[in-house]
């Protein structure tokens, strides 16, 4: 960590990682550390630039596609700004003073506004929803009790079929969320399955299954999140006619 004296104050030099030059203009970093103790400068120098490369970092991620990537780095910024995050629409209801202040901490880049500091401190990023792939993070999360006393093995065969579902799903209709997903989502992937019958010569009770599989993560995920999709997938129920006996209701499978 390099650290060098200047005007009896010690001061962090030290070059910007590659990476970061997309977000970050400066070369060199030059960074006094406010006491003139050399091993106190030493310590206060690796906790200011863990800071310099969690907050490139954020700045980073905030500049990503990935939505869950983007709305984790505004929080951190707006955290590291001394703000809580909030939605742009309850950034408008504050009072006029705290809104400005706000837009104080924006700092400049290029004689403008940062971008990416800015939607973070006025809550213009958007809160990403429950994605197929993640209801079923939330599914293992909320069912972690069913895994106890169960050997390795057990757990393995408890635990693929319902990855085997989530997997075949989304390569259908992709990795949606759960609030977007509709009737039509629900069709084409029954009708792929109906093919993969004929093609590979399966039994109905395979598709079946796996759409028995897939209902239970996605409504496990909305009930236990509170995300209120109730009618939603009422409306997206999939009637799985392979078998002309069984209906497969996302909303109803247990």
């Amino acid at each position: 960590m390099a650290i060098v004296l200047r005007n009896k104050k010690f001061h962090l030099r030290r070059e910007v990682p590659v990476r970061f030059s997309s977000i970050e203009d400066r070369k060199i970093i030059w960074l006094s550390l406010h006491t003139g103790d050399e091993e106190d400068a030493k310590l206060k120098a690796t906790v200011a630039w863990r800071q310099l490369l969690d907050g490139w970092q954020a700045r980073l991620d905030g500049d990503m596609e990935d939505a869950e990537l983007r709305f984790a780095a505004a929080r951190q910024i707006a955290v590291r700004r001394g703000f809580s995050y909030l939605p742009a629409v309850d950034v408008a209801q504050l009072p006029l003073a705290e809104r400005l202040q706000r837009v104080s901490k924006i700092p400049l880049r290029r004689d403008s506004p940062d971008r990416i500091e800015a939607v973070a401190l006025l809550g213009a990023v958007k809160e990403p929803g429950v994605t197929i792939e993640k209801a079923l993070e939330v599914f293992w999360e909320h069912e972690a009790d069913k895994e106890i006393g169960k050997s390795a093995d057990q757990i393995r065969r408890w635990r693929n079929p319902k990855i085997k579902a989530i997997k075949n799903l989304v390569a259908q209709i992709g990795n949606k969320e759960l609030a977007s997903i509709a009737r039509a989502d629900m069709l084409k992937f029954r009708d792929w399955w109906r093919d993969e019958m004929r093609s590979e010569g399966l039994v109905a009770n395979s598709a079946n299954k796996d759409l028995i599989h897939m209902a239970h993560v996605i409504r496990t995920a909305n009930e236990r999140l509170s995300l209120g999709l109730d009618d939603q997938l009422r409306k997206a129920q999939c009637h799985a006619d392979l078998n002309p006996t069984l209906t497969v209701d996302i909303y109803e499978v247990v």
